[in-house]
């Protein structure tokens, strides 16, 4: 990928994050609700976004993602006004699977008993 795409995508990312924490006035949001990951296509045309939540529960990262969804048009026209770009891509939000696997994995390690080790050098 090019430098122009990874800037863009970036910025993309930073502003996307602002949009949704500080613009969105929805209650349905939760405060714990972070874009992990934001993919342009080099035409300009899509951009995949990847949301993730704090806590593991699923209904709640599906109920997210309908909202902001459906707030589309919301978050481009905002959108519009913090970045230049010669063209506004079509937004689709997605579930970040893998930050979600580890957010599992790392619950699990938490509850697990492991001895800690002696490093006595005898």
């Amino acid at each position: 990928m090019s430098n122009r795409f990874e800037r863009a995508n970036s910025q993309l990312q930073k502003s996307i994050s602002n949009i949704i924490q500080n613009k969105m006035n929805d209650p349905r949001l939760s405060p714990f609700i972070y874009v992990s990951e934001v993919n342009l296509t080099p035409d300009f045309q899509f951009c995949k976004i990847k949301i993730a939540l704090d806590n593991d529960n699923e209904e709640e990262l599906k109920n997210t993602i309908k909202i902001l969804q459906k707030s589309e048009g919301f978050i481009k026209r905002e959108l519009a006004n913090m970045v230049d770009m010669p063209y506004m891509p079509k937004l689709q939000f997605v579930v970040d699977k893998g930050t979600s696997a580890t957010i599992r994995i790392n619950e699990i390690l938490k509850t697990l008993n492991i001895p800690k080790e002696d490093n006595d050098e005898d």
